[in-house]
């Protein structure tokens, strides 16, 4: 009896355990979830730039509880993408030219030594994943539509796989964390040039001239080809910024 009772304890004991892990995982599950939908909303522009972030209101709209949307925002806060106000709210992280021009010149630094180990060090593998990315991203379109700018998702997602993918070899993870983390950065500053920067530029050539020059091994001729693919798209940005900061 003494046996069964020591048994049924250890069983207990262990449904307390799971439930206990169950709900821990289903806590950060829900976290997670409202953190991608806000961070997706951030860098698409839904969420506009300098936007007071209010917890109810942000309940309301994507339905996830108090805490994990406060949570959520407190790890935007450390992605930059989202400020505090006097430790009492959020808001959306503001832009300014002179912060996406320290946000381009950053990248810059880091992608050109990422991308000239990655050249160095990368084999037949790395050079597949290159072709093949580049491929991908030139099977689909920019915008959704043909009469005006509309984001594809899908284009976004394999567009910086391709960027990422041309510095995939460097060895060095710390450096590859930074330019995900900038590149991430960069989006939300670029969905501000959109209709206004692709229609004059052919983003596919820009690409696949990139691409030829990495499996070239020609590391100078790659590097001044993505820091001027960059330029373009940063020049655009400054136009578009610039007024309204004036305004």
């Amino acid at each position: 009896m003494d046996e069964l009772s020591q048994k049924n304890d250890i069983a207990a004991q262990d449904q307390t355990t799971l439930g206990q892990q169950e709900d821990s995982s289903g806590s950060s599950s829900i976290t997670s979830q409202a953190y991608t939908r806000l961070r997706a909303d951030i860098m698409s522009g839904v969420l506009t730039p300098g936007k007071k972030l209010k917890i109810e209101e942000l309940r309301s709209l994507y339905d996830f509880g108090s805490s994990p949307i406060r949570e959520a925002l407190s790890m935007l806060t450390s992605d930059l993408f989202v400020e505090r106000i006097d430790q009492r709210g959020f808001r959306v992280a503001d832009v300014s030219e002179k912060e996406f021009d320290e946000l381009l010149r950053t990248r810059r630094w880091l992608e050109e030594r990422a991308l000239r180990e990655s050249i160095a060090h990368g084999d037949s593998n790395w050079e597949e994943q290159v072709v093949l990315s580049a491929y991908r991203l030139s099977r689909v379109p920019r915008s959704q539509t043909n009469d005006h700018f509309v984001a594809n998702e899908e284009w976004e997602r394999r567009h910086k796989h391709f960027h990422l993918s041309l510095i995939g070899a460097c060895p060095s993870s710390i450096m590859l964390k930074f330019c995900d983390q900038l590149y991430d950065q960069n989006v939300r500053y670029r969905h501000l040039s959109g209709s206004k920067a692709y229609p004059s530029r052919d983003i596919n050539a820009e690409h696949n001239a990139i691409t030829d020059a990495v499996l070239e091994r020609n590391a100078d001729l790659a590097v001044e080809l993505l820091m001027s693919h960059y330029a373009t798209t940063g020049n655009f940005l400054m136009e578009e910024l610039t007024p309204k900061e004036k305004a």
